[in-house]
């Protein structure tokens, strides 16, 4: 990457820092006739007390910053509105980090309720659910996405399969509460499969790039979409009302129109408004838009040095990236070309990049819960973009996909146990811990595979050492009899028929009949010393009792390559 580069997306992420708090909520372009384009503090005075509310956006992706600010302000002058429904599908805050997230609306009196996918972002709601001052409940996101889906359709509730035997499903946990007893479940048993509900949406809030002048709405340009449509939609056909943001108004356009100008109260223009992270969408990024071809090795190289300078994604060392190696490894031997791959955040990033450095990910088609579908997903502060996405629609659209077609996940964990189960919700105790289950529960009832990527023991030292594992210090164990809450149910998967693979420091375990099988170890791992004297999960090796040996080039990266080892088309 040359000099000139890295000196430009200094200069960007520098501006970007030293500006991300400004505002206008009472900006208006002059000479437009048309009453649905108003100013952000206009716009926000729709909303009445009690309401429920729909935003959208994902992590950096489409966040609808002027209207979280504007809400905040109108509450803070006048008390109102005041005990609002909130609800998200994707993660929407910035861990305190960074100012116009949702986290601008956790203050106590403001929103009563919160109903996510992913929570823990947003720090400052977790803690109101802490202290007792908010209701909070998790929801399976993809099954929120088909909900919206189902109100637009006039609809209340739909039957799934996905969270059967999970923290979702009554007979094993809360339901949908973060906290017992606080708040009624959105989830019932019914037979075989849980009812979902939400409750109706009043009013859906998003951003996209473009409006004309007569309130038409354009996604040309965007990184993602998410629930845009089916929100809007939803709201509608409740008698409520949709509010978007854009950053330009743009001559109409017949076929491009996304959503009509019949479909839509209020239009706030923010030239401020954000593509993604730090980039503004009036001078977007071509990478992240549908169609693109840049130089996907450039993009990579842009975006990892960005992500360093944000320092957003963790410093790999020596026996983490021996981990991913390992996983990559094993994705080539259960995929096949031509296959379907959603990819998770942390090491599964990981995971992915080598699949790109190897050369194979032009034979994957990468699915992204935001709706993108194709090119190579987005990491860090990007995560819920890709680099040359060959489609983007939205949530509900690339779930549907996913229930079609999906091959392969590649998942992070905190905790597993002897079932199979898989925590990846919950952290610690009370809300202020918690994760919740975002995309698990449907990308695990929908995925053929899946490959859960985690680390041996939390906080323990370990180091390669002459092509081999040397743990200096144990730590937590995550590999436990039984995990503290069930985000995945291991049992259910195998009665689906699904192979399910855990891999981690130590070496890689799959789920069977017999239990969790060992079926690879890391050189340098004694299992008698390493494995079943550090760790409380019951597991079995093979019935051969021969446990094969991770080979040397994954430990060390020396001579590593990736290739399919069944070269058949999916």
């Amino acid at each position: 990457m040359k000099l000139t580069a890295k000196a430009g997306i200094l200069w960007h992420i520098a501006k970007w820092r030293m500006t991300w708090s400004k505002r206008d909520l009472d900006y208006c372009p002059a000479g437009l006739k048309n009453p649905r384009f108003m100013s952000a503090r206009k716009a926000v005075e729709l909303i009445h007390d009690r309401a429920v509310v729909f935003s959208n956006g994902m992590a950096a992706n489409a966040r609808t910053q002027i209207y979280f600010w504007a809400v905040r302000d109108r509450f803070d002058r006048t008390g109102h509105p005041r005990e609002l429904t909130w609800i998200t599908v994707g993660a929407q805050g910035s861990r305190g980090k960074v100012p116009g997230s949702l986290e601008e609306l956790g203050v106590p009196g403001l929103v009563k309720v919160w109903i996510g996918g992913h929570l823990e972002t947003v720090k400052t709601f977790l803690k109101l659910g802490q202290e007792g001052k908010m209701e909070i409940h998790r929801m399976a996101q993809g099954q929120q996405t088909f909900l919206l889906e189902a109100q637009a359709r006039g609809e209340d509730s739909i039957l799934a399969k996905a969270g059967v035997g999970t923290l979702l499903d009554p007979r094993v946990d809360n339901g949908t509460p973060v906290v017992k007893g606080v708040g009624q479940s959105l989830t019932i048993v019914e037979g075989e499969y849980l009812r979902y509900r939400l409750p109706k949406i009043e009013f859906a809030i998003f951003n996209a790039p473009y409006a004309d002048e007569e309130g038409n709405i354009y996604v040309r340009h965007a990184a993602c979409v998410t629930e845009n449509l089916e929100s809007s939609l939803a709201a509608k056909k409740n008698g409520g009302k949709v509010l978007v943001c854009v950053a330009d108004i743009i001559p109409k356009s017949e076929k491009e129109i996304f959503l009509a100008a019949d479909k839509v109260d209020a239009i706030v223009v923010n030239p401020r408004n954000e593509q993604t992270g730090s980039i503004p969408q009036r001078r977007y990024w071509e990478m992240f838009t549908e169609g693109a071809q840049v130089d996907v090795k450039d993009a990579v190289e842009r975006l990892r040095f960005a992500n360093n300078i944000l320092k957003i994604t963790p410093v790999r060392g020596s026996v983490e990236n021996a981990l991913a190696r390992m996983a990559a490894h094993l994705f080539t031997k259960v995929a096949k070309p031509g296959c379907y791959v959603n990819i998770g955040v942390g090491l599964p990033e990981e995971v992915c990049r080598l699949v790109y450095e190897g050369g194979l990910a032009k034979d994957v088609k990468f699915v992204v819960e935001t709706g993108v579908l194709g090119g190579l997903p987005a990491m860090g502060v990007f995560f819920g973009a890709a680099i040359n996405p060959e489609k983007i629609m939205t949530s509900a659209q690339i779930f549907h996909l996913c229930y079609e077609k999906l091959d392969v996940t590649i998942l992070g964990l905190l905790q597993a146990d002897c079932q199979g189960n898989i925590n990846v919700s919950k952290r610690g105790e009370g809300p202020i811990n918690y994760v919740g289950p975002g995309g698990l529960p449907d990308l695990a009832a929908s995925a053929k595979i899946l490959i859960f990527v985690g680390t041996w023991m939390a906080h323990a030292k370990m180091k390669i050492v002459d092509g081999k594992l040397k743990i200096l210090k144990p730590g937590t164990p995550k590999f436990v009899p039984k995990v503290d809450e069930i985000t995945f149910n291991g049992q259910e998967a195998l009665k689906a028929g699904k192979q399910v693979y855990y891999c981690t420091n130590v070496g890689i375990f799959r789920l069977t009949g017999r239990g969790m099988e060992l079926i690879e170890v890391m050189p340098g791992v004694d299992i008698e010393r390493d494995i079943t004297k550090s760790c409380t999960m019951k597991f079995v090796l093979p019935e051969s009792g021969i446990v094969p040996t991770v080979s040397e080039d994954i430990v060390t990266g020396k001579g590593f390559k990736l290739e399919w080892k069944n070269k058949q088309r999916s």
